[in-house]
């Protein structure tokens, strides 16, 4: 069950048929279409805090969660993969009674999990946002591929040993990178020195490869869906890499992209760099 001693003092748990998922909920209950917050890797709903204030201040509805295992959500069964967590996705949006329209956001690795949902789930998708974001095509990259695969090797590490407690000293230091303030902020340290919370996010990226190569099998985005890629322009990367991330919203005829100057990964989702997130939102 989700972890022992620990309830989240934002949002609710929602039970998805035997365990629950934490949601995180804002803005009007009946505007549509919902925008569907995805976390990166060692992500959680308070990553999305700040955007979803924004959001609500415009009159938009969101809603933001832990995926299984991750804060203050159960576990889920293994592997888990991109179609683990896209199931995991649309229960959770059944049992909420949210048929759709939907627009997907996705950061970081979100961006790579989202291909797999909107490959089920393309009926309902108004709009898809990268923010600066993997997706299924970044591993083709020789550079990228050798990063992903250091990154999982460290994270076989993290799963092996995350029960003795070494992330908490982390979590003090850089448990929030975005800039958060208040409840949020405590919230996002606090769940990042969990050990479940770090062994449940080691899984997911031990499964990047094989995510990747779902989201591949299904495909590019459909030309129609309209895509809005908003990148951190602090962060460096080769140029292959950047027009790979781009590459989704060039080939859809609603496309749009921006590079967001002095933003970093992280800070991209702080209040300082939200809004350009907030416009990519409202482009799609």
């Amino acid at each position: 069950m989700a972890t022992a001693g620990f309830h989240p003092t934002r949002g609710e748990l929602v039970d998805i048929g035997g365990r629950r998922l934490r949601v995180v909920r804002a803005g009007p209950e009946t505007v549509r279409p919902l925008i569907v917050l995805e976390c990166g890797a060692f992500g959680c709903a308070a990553d999305w805090a700040v955007v979803q204030q924004r959001l609500a201040e415009k009159g938009l509805r969101s809603l933001a969660y832990d995926r299984a295992g991750l804060g203050y959500s159960d576990p889920g069964p293994r592997p888990r993969d991109g179609r683990a967590i896209a199931t995991d996705l649309e229960a959770l949006l059944s049992h909420v009674g949210e048929a759709g329209p939907l627009i997907l956001v996705g950061h970081s690795m979100g961006g790579l999990l989202l291909r797999v949902f909107v490959g089920r789930n393309h009926d309902r998708v108004a709009g898809v946002v990268l923010v600066d974001a993997v997706t299924p095509e970044t591993i083709e990259s020789p550079v990228a591929a050798r990063a992903i695969n250091g990154f999982r090797h460290a994270m076989k590490l993290v799963g092996r040993w995350s029960g003795i407690g070494f992330m908490k000293p982390f979590a003090l230091v850089v448990g929030d990178k975005i800039g958060l303030e208040g409840e949020a902020s405590t919230e996002k340290r606090r769940i990042y020195g969990l050990a479940s919370h770090a062994r449940w996010s080691a899984e997911e990226v031990l499964h990047w490869a094989a995510t990747s190569a779902q989201g591949r099998e299904i495909g590019h985005y459909h030309p129609d869906l309209p895509v809005a890629v908003v990148n951190a322009g602090a962060t460096r990367l080769p140029a292959g890499l950047k027009a790979i991330q781009a590459a989704p919203a060039h080939a859809s005829a609603r496309g749009y992209v921006a590079n967001i100057v002095g933003a970093n990964h992280s800070t991209l989702l702080g209040k300082r760099f939200a809004d350009p997130i907030i416009l990519g939102i409202e482009h799609v």
